[in-house]
């Protein structure tokens, strides 16, 4: 058994062999015993799904019963006059644009990277793929934020290095090629994943009775990898595409100084400046957005579908290329490209915290804590901003752990058409676009409650219900795969020794997927903390989030302010993913995705 499993491993032979000495004191009939392994659990199915009904279903009928009303009441109805207006084709074309543009950087770095990291023996790989994947983890207001430090007239670390083009310069990411550019680099991941997956599928037996037969390598890429692995491409490729279509940091920071507005940020501009008024219409982009974002899903669950063929052989141990004299040209050129893509534009973003007023150079007489100073000191916002961001992460987290863990249990022990149904119900608010599941809330809880003089909308529990159906998935996926993978053994010694379900779960299970219940609370408090897509729309005077701040920040001129803010964030979220990458090692394959 492999030394991660080790604890895991002796809790589960504890908790059996208590269970068995119980077992052994009570000897149950066949009968009783089969029937107690026939477990009710269909009022924990109801209530689950219950949950998720309003939760994330809810909210989504809402903005489909707002569309239909309004085409069956009013003339012209407002998706009509939405697909007359030129704006929302063009903000289509922008989205379309930017999103494949974004896609195609995507397929060139994250494939790169995985057939570097997977099929040679280039040296460090965790330290390639912690490099590849924190952009996806950094807010993308933030790796907005610091490109556009990186680059332009007013650039800290530009000027300090006497490399800042004239004063009077266009941005020149204020652009469509540089919304794609940042989206490429911040959905490269995604890329990755999937290529690796297939990359990892392929016996390394057929690649040596390639190499057996006399082909070359370019031979074997072509003939061999290529065939097998084009479809995890094709599926990363349209997960990037589509991630690109909902992204609303970048094109927000980048597209609306410019007035080049993708559906994303239309949505947003029409909900801001015109407000209740325009509902219709922004339910009606809404709708129109959420369609090609399940087009693109749909389309990419079709590519991720098994070929006709199976493979035969050792699985997961692919190729290992033996570089040569070219592994230092390989690691220098994975280094080159996380240097331009990563590190220079946070070293930049830092250059911009430090100085006192946006384009000033840094060096040792304007460097300063100033704006740190005035953020934390000054700021009441900044503290505000932090807690509500906090406390609603955490909250999401632990709730969500909490009810994941027997849902993951009634997944992988009960198998039902209607757990089927709630896993696909569950992807849906995390498959749309943020701004369409934030203009659904809105929709769903406007109202106070007909029980209670008291609503949702305008406080930050509104908020928090939109994380509760965006990251619940994010927190199931771990979970379940770490429950397939624990033996149902265990569960059956408890049963015959009398402990029910309730029982079962806390005493057996929980603390034989603790690391998973942890990595799944990171992964959740992590992507929520800095999430500003759906709050962008959601916050209102007094509930700010870290994201909204940032972005708030550099909306009103207030760019050093909020690159300090990044600043903080980017170490927090380092700090996290390293806390996760020590917790992969006490967790199965697949708990975390991006672990080798």
């Amino acid at each position: 058994m492999p030394e991660r499993f080790s604890a895991a491993a002796s809790t589960g032979v504890q908790a059996g062999a208590a269970a068995s000495a119980l077992a052994g004191k009570r000897r149950l009939p066949a009968s009783h015993a089969k029937a107690l392994r026939a477990d009710r659990s269909g009022w924990l199915s109801a209530a689950l799904l219950a949950l998720a009904a309003v939760v994330c279903l809810w909210p989504m009928l809402q903005l489909l019963w707002l569309v239909v009303t309004d085409g069956l009441s009013a003339q012209p109805s407002a998706m009509a006059q939405v697909l007359t207006q030129r704006a929302t084709w063009l903000a289509v074309w922008h989205s379309l644009v930017t999103s494949g543009g974004g896609m195609l950087i995507s397929v060139l770095l994250g494939g790169g990277f995985a057939l570097a990291v997977t099929l040679t023996n280039v040296r460090a790989k965790a330290l390639w793929v912690f490099g590849l994947m924190l952009p996806m983890m950094i807010p993308p207001q933030v790796t907005a934020l610091a490109w556009l430090q990186m680059t332009g007239p007013s650039s800290a670390l530009l000027n300090a290095l006497g490399l800042a083009p004239p004063l009077g310069s266009p941005q020149p990411l204020y652009s469509g090629a540089g919304i794609a550019l940042l989206l490429g680099v911040q959905h490269a991941a995604l890329v990755y994943l999937a290529v690796r997956s297939s990359l990892l599928a392929i016996p390394s037996d057929l690649v040596e009775a390639a190499q057996q037969a006399g082909a070359g390598r370019w031979r074997m890429l072509s003939d061999v990898v290529w065939p097998l692995a084009k479809r995890g491409l094709a599926a990363g490729a349209m997960l990037a595409f589509v991630s690109g279509l909902g992204n609303f940091g970048i094109p927000a920071l980048l597209g609306i100084p410019a007035s080049y507005y993708v559906l994303p940020t239309l949505i947003y501009q029409k909900m801001a400046s015109l407000g209740a008024s325009m509902l219709p219409q922004v339910a009606s982009l809404s709708v129109l957005t959420a369609m090609l974002a399940l087009l693109g899903v749909g389309l990419q669950r079709v590519l991720q579908q098994p070929n006709g063929y199976r493979l035969l052989g050792h699985a997961g141990k692919p190729l290992q290329w033996r570089l040569g004299a070219w592994r230092p040209w390989c690691e220098a050129l994975l280094l080159a490209v996380l240097l331009v893509v990563l590190v220079a534009p946070l070293l930049a973003l830092l250059a911009a915290s430090l100085v006192p007023a946006l384009g000033v150079p840094l060096s040792w007489h304007t460097m300063g804590l100033q704006a740190y100073a005035h953020m934390l000191f000054e700021q009441r916002v900044t503290w505000r901003a932090g807690g509500n961001s906090l406390l609603l992460s955490s909250l999401a987290a632990l709730v969500l752990v909490a009810v994941c863990l027997p849902l993951a249990w009634l997944m992988a022990r009960r198998s039902s058409r209607a757990l089927r149904w709630l896993e696909n119900l569950l992807e849906l608010p995390y498959a749309v676009p943020g701004v369409v599941l934030a203009v659904a809330c809105i929709l769903a809880f406007a109202r106070p409650f007909p029980w209670w003089d008291w609503g949702l909308y305008g406080s930050l529990w509104l908020i928090f219900v939109a994380y509760l159906a965006r990251f619940w998935i994010v927190a199931l996926r771990p979970l379940l795969s770490a429950m397939q993978e624990t033996d149902p053994a265990l569960e059956e010694a408890a049963q015959l020794a009398g402990a029910n379900q309730r029982q079962r779960l806390l005493h057996v299970l929980a603390p034989l997927l603790a690391p998973a219940c942890w990595a799944a609370g990171l992964l959740v408090f992590l992507t929520a903390l800095n999430e500003l897509t759906v709050s962008a729309l959601l916050w209102s005077a007094g509930h700010e989030t870290l994201g909204v701040l940032i972005f708030n920040f550099n909306e009103s001129g207030e760019t050093v302010l909020a690159s300090a803010v990044s600043v903080l964030i980017v170490v927090f979220v380092v700090a996290a993913m390293l806390a996760l990458a020590w917790l992969g090692r006490k967790l199965p394959r697949g708990a975390i995705p991006w672990r080798n």
